[in-house]
């Protein structure tokens, strides 16, 4: 028995004749006979009484009429309901963003989330790059920022690009704007552990040129490095998204590494379970927009995918 069958039965009982429901229905009257005859072949039993003024039902048929309601109407219900959500999606969202980033952007997309997803529960996991990394490979999120030194396939997008600086105490050297990578030995940092990805794409590019870094605090925690720099009692190595709110309040102070610049992609990954949920491509969206309106007022000084394009053009 088809859904389509039991949509043209209903509606021949409804009507009270093949001729009106044809109309009704627009299909031809021909067809609706064939499509009651083969039901009641299947079912065995006579559903329908035909005479000259139309149709009357059989008790066989007012049971099946009955069945044929709550069944159509439960697949109404669905499809209203799948229609609505794509309208307007609804559900929990995990989402597993570095520290850093969690600074300058969180505040922003749950204010935009509140207003354009009002039925979307996001729920923010907030860690160092390498365990969010780690977890996201474990499939804990649904959705994730991740650190890259390239640029990475599979389930993501790059929204943008980064150049990391030395973070310096406000009143310390170097009093310059930039300094060179080969002179950042001089200076005592306080860097994330060694499984940290800002830890890593810096020594890589380090390692490469030859240069030294003296490495004497290796902390996992943003907060309590970014408290020792204020404090003068270490540099870092950083970008600026992570330390945005001190510099504007002149707590500390950001060089810019130089000959060469290092630099990583910021990128948003997703699930593969979760490539067509509805609320997480919403939520994904909205994203990129959050960092997109970030980068053009400022707040994120980031280099987005489009004007890195224009540039190389």
């Amino acid at each position: 028995m088809e859904l389509r069958q039991l949509k043209y039965f209903a509606g021949v009982a409804e009507a009270g004749s093949f001729t009106k429901a044809a109309a009704q229905l627009n299909v031809a009257q021909s067809a609706l006979s064939l499509h009651v005859r083969q039901m009641e072949e299947g079912f065995g039993t006579q559903l329908l009484v035909r005479d000259r003024t139309g149709v009357t039902l059989t008790s066989a048929g007012a049971k099946l009429l009955n069945h044929a309601r709550i069944i159509l109407g439960q697949v109404s219900l669905a499809e209203q309901d799948l229609t609505n959500k794509v309208k307007s999606p609804a559900g929990e969202v995990t989402i597993g963003i570095p520290s850093g980033a969690a600074r300058v952007m969180v505040t922003e997309l749950l204010a935009l989330a509140k207003d354009r997803l009002p039925k979307v529960s996001i729920k923010i996991v907030e860690g160092m790059s390498g365990s969010i990394d780690e977890w996201m490979t474990a499939g804990r999120f649904n959705l994730a920022i991740l650190y890259k030194t390239v640029e990475s396939p599979g389930n993501s997008t790059v929204l943008a690009r980064e150049e990391f600086c030395l973070v310096a105490p406000p009143d310390q050297p170097p009093f310059e704007d930039t300094i060179r990578l080969a002179d950042l030995h001089a200076y005592p940092l306080a860097v994330p552990m060694r499984v940290n990805n800002v830890r890593r794409s810096v020594a890589d590019v380090v390692a490469q040129h030859g240069c030294m870094l003296d490495v004497r605090f290796e902390v996992d925690s943003l907060s309590t490095i970014i408290s020792m720099v204020m404090d003068g009692k270490a540099y870092s190595i950083l970008t600026p998204s992570a330390i945005q709110r001190e510099v504007s309040l002149g707590q500390v102070r950001v060089v810019r590494i130089v000959d060469p610049v290092i630099t990583r992609s910021v990128v948003l990954a997703v699930n593969a379970k979760d490539e067509r949920s509805i609320e997480v491509n919403a939520v994904r969206a909205l994203i990129s927009e959050v960092v997109d309106l970030l980068a053009h007022n400022g707040k994120w000084p980031t280099i987005l995918p489009e004007v890195e394009s224009a540039l190389h053009h």
